[in-house]
């Protein structure tokens, strides 16, 4: 497979001309929900324990939003002009050569995506104990992920109303929280004005590793790549639904984090998991801590709904490429990728029965932040080797936004190395294997191309 199979005249991984496609305020719901999970919900209590000042974290969750916004130009810059389904095994593919490109697809569309998902099902099944107290929590869980992904089995249409509706409900109950917490909430003597002593905690070791975390809430604001070839008009409203998500997600996380601190004791806060229950008890009164769980598990069907569309894409378009994966390249007469959905369904649904999803998020991370990584060095490599290639939309800040962007993400990539050895380099070892298959695929597809007599 050369580089420019993928970029054939015909466009694999493109939606043909008059086909239902996804529209910008779509594809800005799908970046929304994938962003929001319940790492917003549940790191403050681990912030506030090492930096005892409401400016400051605050002003950790903006910069954690800045960094975001810096890959949102850079991804922005490739998605425009390779407008091609899957994110990083298109972009990787292109910018350097398909063997990495499958490494990034193989870890996307075997664990990627189907891990997070099985934790937010998990989380929802958790959380649905405050709203149906005798139901299990596996059940809700399986239950959850069984019933979205027959809403993405129904095609791009139903999938697209089922998204948008999900999200607006989720922002709107979010915004409804947002507002009750300033409004009745008990004001705590906590300031959000900056101090001198602010300056000592950003240039600390907690800010720094706090940023870590803060970063991992933030993964996801790349998720409308993955489906560029269902997007209309994708060289404009990619970036426009990236930008707009990511600045809609900033602001919702900055504004969550000052209701929390507003309406809860810092001391109760501190190194607890479940803030956002904490901050809705001192709001609502007891009953607070059930409309936080079912705030949240409503959040949560948006989330995985994105994720369980746009996962099942990469191995879509792996499958355009690759004779040996071409069964998850078909699409049902809705136009859903019927076979990737139902292999990413099952693997989550194992994930959940075995919970074996937790493991793997520890050892996943490093993978995804090398491929992100590359992905973005991938635009400064391109504008110095092919600066010839149309740029429809150029990356906003260029050089300093990629920039800053990887030198957050290298420094994410060294606290894993250093932090978690033994996570990361499972991490590796599921990369090196991926190179493996590739070279065993590849040697297949040849020996298929020298034989007569093979379809």
């Amino acid at each position: 497979m050369a580089a420019s199979e993928t970029g054939s005249a015909a466009l694999p991984g493109r939606l043909p001309a008059g086909g239902s496609s996804v529209s910008v305020l779509v594809a800005t719901a799908i970046v929304v929900a994938d962003m929001v999970g319940v790492g917003v919900f549940t790191s403050l209590g681990f912030q506030v324990k090492d930096i005892p000042s409401g400016f400051s974290i605050l002003l950790l969750w903006a910069v954690g939003g800045v960094v975001a916004l810096c890959g949102v130009f850079a991804y922005s810059e490739l998605g425009a002009m390779f407008p091609r389904s899957s994110g990083e095994y298109n972009f990787l593919t292109r910018a350097y050569h398909p063997a990495f490109g499958f490494v990034a697809g193989w870890v996307s569309a075997t664990i990627g995506f189907a891990a997070p998902v099985a934790l937010a099902a998990m989380a929802f099944g958790e959380y649905g104990k405050s709203v149906l107290p005798d139901a299990p929590p596996l059940a809700l869980a399986v239950g959850v992920v069984w019933l979205v992904s027959l809403v993405q089995l129904g095609g791009v249409k139903h999938s697209s109303t089922f998204q948008l509706i999900a999200t607006i409900l989720k922002v709107v109950l979010i915004i409804a929280f947002l507002v009750a917490g300033f409004a009745i909430g008990t004001p705590q003597p906590v300031t959000f004005t900056p101090s001198v002593s602010d300056f000592a905690h950003i240039a600390s070791a907690p800010f720094a590793i706090g940023l870590v975390f803060v970063m991992y809430s933030f993964s996801g604001w790349n998720a409308a790549t993955y489906i560029i070839g269902e997007m209309r008009n994708p060289e404009q409203n990619l970036p426009r639904a990236m930008l707009a998500g990511t600045l809609i997600v900033l602001v919702l996380y900055v504004a969550l984090n000052a209701v929390f601190l507003h309406t809860a004791p810092s001391a109760e806060l501190a190194g607890q998991l479940d803030v956002a229950r904490i901050s809705g008890t001192h709001i609502f009164g007891e009953f607070g801590g059930r409309i936080v769980g079912a705030m949240i598990c409503i959040g949560l069907i948006s989330s995985i709904s994105a994720m369980m569309w746009i996962g099942p894409r990469v191995m879509m378009t792996m499958g355009e490429d690759i004779p040996s994966l071409r069964i998850f390249a078909r699409k049902s007469t809705q136009g859903a990728p019927a076979w990737a959905i139902l292999f990413q369904l099952a693997i989550a649904s194992l994930m959940l029965f075995t919970r074996s999803f937790e493991a793997v998020l520890d050892f996943i991370q490093f993978s995804l932040l090398f491929c992100s990584f590359f992905t973005v060095l991938g635009v400064i490599k391109l504008r110095i080797t092919r600066p010839d290639l149309p740029r429809p939309y150029r990356a906003w800040g260029y050089p300093v936004t990629p920039v800053v962007f990887l030198l957050v993400t290298g420094f994410m990539m060294y606290y894993l190395l250093t932090e978690r050895p033994v996570q990361s380099a499972l991490g590796v070892l599921i990369m090196i294997s991926g190179l493996v298959i590739y070279a065993v695929f590849r040697k297949r597809a040849g020996r298929g191309a020298a034989s007569p007599n093979r379809e």
